[in-house]
């Protein structure tokens, strides 16, 4: 998976689990081939750092000691690119398809439904390409150690892996008896994913900044057009260079001992010697002076084609290794763009240059230095040097102002309460900022060590103007890049005719190997073929050798989380999670909307945007932001719905309120939510332009949101006509929500539309309240036993304040009854999108409830489709970067999906074909068991503390159908399995299933989707779906 990291934030830690410190042991220590090199307890994050040094190689090895049971392992290693063919990330994936030890053929994915794994990935950065795990059960800790640490340093870098995921010419269908030259195509898994980024406005000003700000750092993840110049003999050659324990830096985390870990890394690190590596920092060009850049880009259908310029300017601020200063930077960075109120965000989006910050926007310690670049996108050609003349006059006039102490002190205190924060991924998180800042020169103990970052910085600030001086230091000096990027009409034609030009010279180059075309043609064929045939032979060659849990590892009883129930008075339900929670309190508040008209529901997010971004009439929302960041770890308004467990098409839609503070500060933190709820000011002038300018931003970049999650789209659209949360979840989040709010940004200069779009939103908000008035309205608290009084009281004074409360909204008694939902099947959606290079498919169809015993072997059947099939056909043999199946036991749905895919319309085939496919196969128990555990990854991961007890809040599992569900899946059988199979296998047959697919029109021709419903994304504020 490419990872582009384009902030860094220095210092690592975002969240603190209860938990103990250990003991140092003394530096020179030996054990298992290692020698300790330091050791030192972090008492703020409550763990205990171990760095070793292997004796034989050299390795780098830091265990991170503390009383989590979630224990991560992770393996790096520095990859300078050399080039941009995509080296490091084709072979992030290459070797993952086998090793000496396990021989399987890609034994990552053979390993996802052996193991109860919580996280198990691999990821490519700009310098550096590491493999990290998370998982609960030691004996799978173990055994994925055990895969990871030969997938890396014994893989078999088979040709024929190399060609399969990184890239090969070959015809488009095989099984056609005659291929020709038209029939051939690039064909890779890696290279059909790149495809996809590059359908990515973001991710293209992204990369192309970056390439012009540090060249010597190539294009990791790869461009296309240069990665069908990367040989076999390179790949392994770099794997050779890079890949070696010399080169590494290891990290464990968690409970489990440390000998243990060092018997396994051992037992592998001992059969290499040390030898000389490449790990250099690579930097940015040096600055002198202004430069500026421009590079074309694609068009954005749904924006004003006029307002789609991005433009940044870039400065290099310093060593990320001076621990202290780029803490103070990140700081800055939050006063300068962090919020509504922030400076810049106040000259360079409020004032209308342009709709969002730039991507590469931010202070980004992730290199050798460190680079700070402000810019925006939405700008107009004209409005292009604007920007820079802004950012610098904003900046000049915020040193002579100064930096207040009090947003200083909120800063700190979100900081303060993050450590107190119960993370279930602390570890995870903490490994991955260690490692990038790690190779590129950050001593890791010395960005660990909170309580030193913190007392230096509060003593520098002390002696006032300190942040004034930093960016004095680094941003007030034209030292800059100036990098934009211009929309080109032609930009995706353009590409389109040069991988055309790329492909006829490899396929000229293919046939110089033989006697003539004929056979050239033929034998590309027959390559494939037989890549396909050791495809299929794969499946199932040598899996035994791999390492395995079992369902007997699986706790038959559900862990009950224990809660009770309470009653405010006589129309508030109060849900209580009395647990430790480190001093801190969690709220989350459900006022239910009754026939919410489909108009107003697809305005939800709007209004929520609107509420944190608006004010009121005492207050701006800077004041609110600051009071907010003093007082509590945020609060949060959003959309919420739910079916029923016993019957789908019985759901229910409300508002969700939530917020976190500190004990001591509930009352503050429920009055900031009364205050913003009650009193937001939706009248004034200014409020109207902050709501267009919402509109806006909301609407820009919207493509590029649907390009890096398309197949979620295409599975929401699928699943709209099935249900009313699939409905409910289209409308406020998927395609149709979308093109409403660009329709909405397109008439933002006609006044009768944004009047009649307030009085909406003011409609909105008297609903909510009338439904917390009226009854309905019901909250869950999770705080310490002793912070349970506390909390009750404060929360009768804030319900009592809401119900009390009187607004100038309209009265919500217009609102009409809304007709019954009725589910329809068969509906095919296509949504053309001109930009993108590759497609997503969703298909869905109706299963069961929650409580309904037959949804349990549903969710294997997916299990069982992704892995034993989908997986197989879609991504490795279809080429696309992704496919699976999923069963969403809640909403009663199956679906199935791909991702950044070439060729959607064999991909369908293949989905309904499915059922059938599954019919005809005899499932093995050991099948039925892998299906079972990766069922149980998702259902027994472990929860941050805030979120114990939520399912029985908000979708009213409780404990006894929770068990229930447990038992049906850990008891499905082969024969339940048959028997949905053939249940969906003639649902699909009979059309019974819903299909939406995106993409370029070229990409699915039209008589795959003869008699499809073709939705164009250009905007419009009518919707097309029904509710």
């Amino acid at each position: 998976m490419l990872h582009v990291r384009r902030r860094a934030v220095a210092p690592y830690a975002h969240a603190l689990r209860s938990a103990r410190c250990y003991a140092t042991v003394q530096a020179g220590t030996k054990q298992h081939g290692f020698t300790l090199e330091r050791s030192k307890p972090f008492p703020s994050l409550e763990l205990s750092a171990y760095h070793y040094k292997h004796d034989r190689t050299g390795a780098d090895y830091l265990h991170l000691a503390r009383d989590d049971t979630n224990n991560v392992f992770s393996i790096a290693f520095k990859t300078n690119p050399p080039d941009s063919t995509g080296v490091p990330h084709i072979l992030e994936h290459v070797t993952l398809c086998g090793s000496e030890k396990f021989p399987v053929r890609d034994p990552f994915f053979k390993m996802l439904p052996r193991s109860l794994q919580n996280f198990m990935n691999a990821m490519t950065s700009q310098d550096h390409t590491t493999y990290p795990f998370a998982t609960t059960n030691s004996q799978d800790y173990r055994n994925l150690m055990s895969v990871y640490l030969d997938a890396t340093l014994h893989p078999l870098l088979k040709q024929s892996d190399f060609v399969q995921e990184g890239w090969r010419v070959g015809p488009e269908n095989p099984k056609n008896d005659s291929t020709g030259k038209d029939d051939l195509v690039f064909k890779g898994v890696v290279y059909n994913e790149m495809k996809g980024q590059v359908s990515d406005a973001t991710y293209l000003f992204y990369i192309n900044f970056f390439q012009h700000i540090i060249p010597a750092l190539h294009n990791s993840g790869g461009d296309p057009q240069k990665m069908t110049d990367l040989t076999y003999e390179q790949l392994t050659g770099f794997h050779k260079a890079h890949y070696h324990p010399s080169n590494a830096k290891i990290i464990t985390y968690g409970d489990q001992p440390v000998d243990k870990h060092m018997e396994m890394l051992s037992e592998q690190l001992n059969t290499f010697d040390k030898v000389p590596v490449d790990g250099d920092i690579k930097h940015p060009i040096s600055l002198s002076g202004a430069r500026t850049i421009t590079v074309p880009g694609p068009v954005d259908p749904l924006t004003p084609p006029e307002a789609q310029f991005k433009t940044s300017t870039t400065w290099l601020a310093g060593s990320p290794a001076d621990v202290h200063e780029a803490f103070a930077l990140q700081l800055t960075n939050s006063l300068l763009l962090g919020g509504y109120g922030s400076p810049l965000y106040r000259t360079l989006i409020e004032s209308g240059l342009g709709t969002d910050f730039s991507p590469n926007t931010g202070y980004d310690s992730s290199h050798g230095t460190a680079l700070y670049s402000i810019g925006l996108t939405g700008v107009r050609e004209e409005n292009v040097p604007k920007v820079k003349e802004t950012i610098v006059s904003t900046l000049r006039e915020q040193v002579e102002k100064g930096f207040e102490k009090q947003k200083v002190d909120g800063l700190l205190h979100s900081l303060e309460l993050g450590f107190k924060h119960k993370s279930s991924r602390f570890g995870l998180g903490i490994a991955q900022a260690v490692t990038g800042a790690w190779f590129n020169g950050v001593d890791p103990f010395e960005g660990l060590d909170y309580e030193n970052i913190l007392s230096t910085f509060r003593a520098r600030f002390s002696q006032g103007r300190y942040l004034e001086g930093l960016v004095e230091k680094y941003l007030l000096n034209d030292n800059t890049l100036t990098f934009t990027m211009a929309p080109a009409a032609s930009f995706g034609a353009d590409l389109a005719a040069e991988e055309k030009q790329r492909l006829e010279q490899k396929i000229a180059e293919a046939v110089k190997e033989f006697p003539s075309e004929e056979e050239a043609y033929k034998q590309l064929r027959e390559r494939e073929l037989e890549l396909i045939k050791e495809q299929d032979s794969g499946q199932t060659a040598n899996v035994d050798c791999l390492p395995t849990l079992h369902v007997t590892d699986i706790p038959r009883q559900a862990k009950k989380v224990e809660v009770r129930d309470s009653k405010l008075d006589d129309k508030t339900k109060v849900q209580w999670r009395e647990t430790a929670t480190n001093g801190l309190s969690y709220f989350v508040g459900l006022s239910p909307f009754r026939d919410l008209p489909q108009e107003l529901r697809m305005l939800v997010p709007l209004f929520c945007d609107a509420l944190m971004r608006l004010g009121t009439k005492q207050k701006t929302m800077e004041e609110l932001e600051d009071l907010i960041k003093l007082k509590t770890g945020g609060i949060r308004f959003g959309y919420y719905s739910t079916s029923s467990p016993h019957d789908v098409l019985k759901a229910e839609e409300g508002f969700q309120i939530g917020g976190t503070a500190f004990d001591g500060n509930v009352p503050a933190m429920y009055e900031l939510l009364n205050t913003i709820l009650v009193e937001t000011d939706f009248d004034s002038p200014k409020a109207h332009g902050m709501i267009k300018e919402l509109l806006r931003s909301s609407a820009d970049g919207a493509v590029d949101a649907i390009a890096s999650s398309g197949h979620r789209y295409a599975s929401m659209s699928a699943g709209a006509e099935l249900d009313p949360t699939g409905a409910w979840a289209e409308q406020t989040g998927g395609l149709t929500q979308v093109k409403y709010i660009t329709g909405l940004a397109s008439a933002e200069s006609d006044e009768g539309a944004m009047s009649d779009l307030v009085h909406k939103l003011k409609a909105l908000q008297a609903i909510v309240l009338h439904g917390m008035r009226e009854g309905g309205f019901r909250a869950a608290l999770t705080c310490g036993a002793e912070a349970s009084g506390p909390n009750e009281e404060a929360l009768r004074r804030y319900v009592e304040s809401t119900r009390s409360a009187t607004t100038s909204s309209p009265s919500p008694s217009s609102v009409s009854q809304q007709p019954a939902f009725n589910p329809t099947l068969g509906q095919n959606t296509f949504f053309p999108f001109p930009t993108y290079q590759v497609s997503y498919t969703g298909l869905s169809m109706p299963t069961g409830p929650y409580t309904s015993q037959t949804s349990a072997p549903y969710a294997i059947l997916a299990q069982l489709l992704t892995h034993r099939h989908l997986h197989h056909e879609i991504r490795e043999k279809g080429g696309a970067y992704g496919g699976g199946a999923s069963s969403n036991g809640l909403a009663g749905r199956l679906g199935m999906y791909s991702y950044r895919d070439p060729n959607p319309a064999n991909t369908l085939r293949i989905m309904r074909n499915a059922g059938r496919w599954a019919t005809e196969r005899e499932w093995t128990d050991r099948e039925i068991e892998e299906a079972k555990l990766s069922v149980f990854q998702s259902v027994d991961a472990p929860l941050a503390v805030n979120k114990e007890g939520l399912g029985r809040f908000l979708q009213g599992i409780d404990y006894e159908m929770e068990s229930q569900r447990r038992s049906w899946l850990l008891d499905v059988d082969a024969s339940q399995v048959r028997r949905v199979a053939e249940e969906m296998a003639e649902k699909l047959e009979k059309g019974q299933a819903n299909i939406a697919v995106l993409g370029a029109e070229e990409k699915f021709a039209p008589s795959e989707r003869d008699g499809w419903h073709v939705k164009n994304m250009g905007s419009t504020v009518a919707p097309e779906v029904t509710a």
